[in-house]
């Protein structure tokens, strides 16, 4: 099992029905949409974000 976490809902529907695609580490098919999309991590800001 990965260390990593795993998108919880589709992006574009909000549906739950995920699976890893083939197409390598971080993309994720949506079987409910048929849409593939990638989840990245780029980094943390320098700074701290007030609400």
């Amino acid at each position: 099992m990965s260390e990593r976490s795993a998108p919880l809902y589709c992006p574009y529907c909000g549906e739950e029905d995920l699976r890893p695609h083939e197409a390598g580490h971080g993309a994720w098919e949506c079987h409910a949409c048929a849409r593939v999309f990638a989840v990245k991590f780029t980094g943390l800001l320098s700074r701290v974000v007030n609400r």
